[in-house]
């Protein structure tokens, strides 16, 4: 699978702030189908940093109701990628 349609889109929350600043740990959505191998390789090439583990959740969707009529959002799943030591942290959002 193509490295850029693995990663979806970094994740951008108060914990994923944190855990950049304190571990240099870094939020992705990936594909549901996604493994820890292939999340490894894409950023690795994406962004070309070693990456030292990987750890995966799997989020189920939420029930949303508009009226009497009942919705569900789609499950997903985000990884959380710890750098190696040394690695400079990846910046999304650079200051002008």
């Amino acid at each position: 699978m193509d490295p850029q349609q693995l990663i979806r889109r970094p994740l951008i929350t108060e914990k994923s702030t944190r855990l950049k600043e304190g571990s240099n740990t870094i939020c992705f959505e990936v594909h549901p189908s996604a493994n820890k191998i292939q999340i490894r390789n894409a950023v690795q090439t994406l962004f070309g940093v070693k990456v030292a583990d990987v750890h995966v959740a799997n989020r189920q969707g939420k029930l949303k109701r508009m009226g009497r009529f009942v919705g569900r959002r789609k499950d997903w799943k985000k990884a959380y990628v710890r750098l190696a030591p040394g690695e400079k942290p990846i910046e999304f959002f650079e200051s002008v």
